[in-house]
């Protein structure tokens, strides 16, 4: 939803909020990129979730730790452009408009985004990601518009805070309810007629972060001021980030507890293995803390080529989820043709140094189809079909 907020107008406070937006967005979609290189090409070791410190070496355990602040600053982001577009149609076109975009997402991710993680179509299994998930919370968010702002903040809060008290109750296949409540928190594989479905991301907590995200919104008003907004933006991320520490160190609610294992290195990861799938508190609190006091920081320098880059990535964020996954996939095909399997039934780098290396590497050639889309996207705003890219 980046592009239908994008400045009209020349006040120059309201065109470096955007970037920074956008370079926000794109910094975790970039970010996110290292991950997915390590889905494809390091699948020889597995990685739970949360994390065995275990089994899991500390090189792989950052690696995958550092792309968890994706799906949650982005669906936050999602709930601030909703807050944008807002602000320039009445609630029911907006409801209309999230309503269509959601239901375009989970279409999407039923067709588009599972061919080109599975490489054939229908696969195996229907696994229901990111972009399903992002579908779903905008369809909730369609409704919850509706809602006053001072009880929709209270929802969010409940929905993100509290949602761990949910964690020990569970249903059975026999249940009546049981795919809905796959759907909405319990990580299940569920059959539905002829389709065999992974629910990866749980989408009831992630409704509460979009929420907040929306409710957000007025800090980035024209009429708000830059100064007041990255002083709110540094103070609640930084009152989050302690928050954090201090529940998780209490280590009574939020999460997995973590355990003294005698050593520092393996405390330390067992402190900061936290529960994505569905996200726990302690998770969002962390990640969108993180998320705030990057956001500020990317306003703080908008005329940095570091921001401006970034603003790219995140200028088109759906042309560059589905073209990295389309060039990692055809990657590994190529790859596994020529040299076949070295570890098992996967080919795979021998180390994490090369999942860095290969996304460096992607991340320069990406940029530029990226760039050009983007370009394309905003000089063209008639064209309909692109608003959704």
């Amino acid at each position: 939803m980046s592009q239908e907020n994008r400045a009209s107008d020349d006040d120059p406070s309201s065109i470096n909020r955007l970037k920074s937006i956008d370079a926000l967005r794109g910094f975790v979609m970039v970010i996110m990129l290292i991950d997915h290189v390590r889905e494809t090409f390091y699948l020889h070791q597995q990685v739970s979730d949360p994390v065995d410190i275990f089994v899991t070496s500390p090189e792989l355990f950052y690696t995958r730790m550092i792309s968890s602040i994706c799906a949650p600053v982005f669906i936050w982001l999602t709930g601030l452009s909703a807050w944008l577009y807002s602000q320039k149609h009445s609630k029911i076109e907006t409801s209309k408009f999230l309503l269509k975009r959601g239901a375009f997402l989970v279409l999407l991710e039923l067709t588009l985004i599972v061919f080109l993680w599975a490489g054939k179509y229908p696969p195996d299994m229907f696994f229901l990601q990111v972009i399903w998930c992002i579908g779903l919370c905008m369809i909730a968010l369609s409704g919850l518009i509706f809602v006053p702002p001072q009880m929709l903040l209270v929802i969010g809060i409940v929905i993100v805070a509290g949602h761990n008290i949910l964690d020990g109750f569970k249903l059975g296949e026999d249940s009546p309810f049981y795919i809905i409540w796959a759907i909405a928190y319990q990580r299940e594989i569920i059959d539905f007629y002829f389709i065999t479905a992974r629910t990866s991301y749980p989408v009831l907590p992630w409704i509460g972060v979009i929420v907040l995200g929306f409710l957000a919104g007025p800090w980035f008003s024209n009429n708000a001021s830059p100064e007041n907004r990255q002083t709110k933006m540094f103070t609640f991320g930084l009152i989050g980030l302690i928050l954090f520490s201090v529940i998780r160190f209490l280590n009574f609610y939020g999460d997995s507890p973590w355990i003294n294992t005698g050593e520092f290195s393996t405390t330390l990861m067992s402190f900061l293995s936290l529960t994505k799938y569905p996200p726990s508190f302690m998770f969002n609190l962390s990640m969108l803390s993180l998320g705030l006091l990057f956001l500020a920081l990317f306003e703080k320098n908008q005329n940095s080529k570091f921001t401006l880059i970034m603003s790219h990535f995140g200028a088109a964020p759906m042309f560059f989820y589905a073209l990295h996954l389309a060039v990692l996939k055809l990657l590994y095909v190529a790859a596994f043709s020529v040299y076949g399997p070295s570890d098992g039934v996967y080919l795979a780098f021998p180390s994490v140094g090369y999942i860095w290396f290969m996304f460096a590497i992607l991340a320069f050639i990406l940029y530029f189809p990226t760039r050009w889309f983007a370009e394309y996207k905003q000089a063209n705003k008639h064209i309909g079909w692109l608003k959704y890219f």
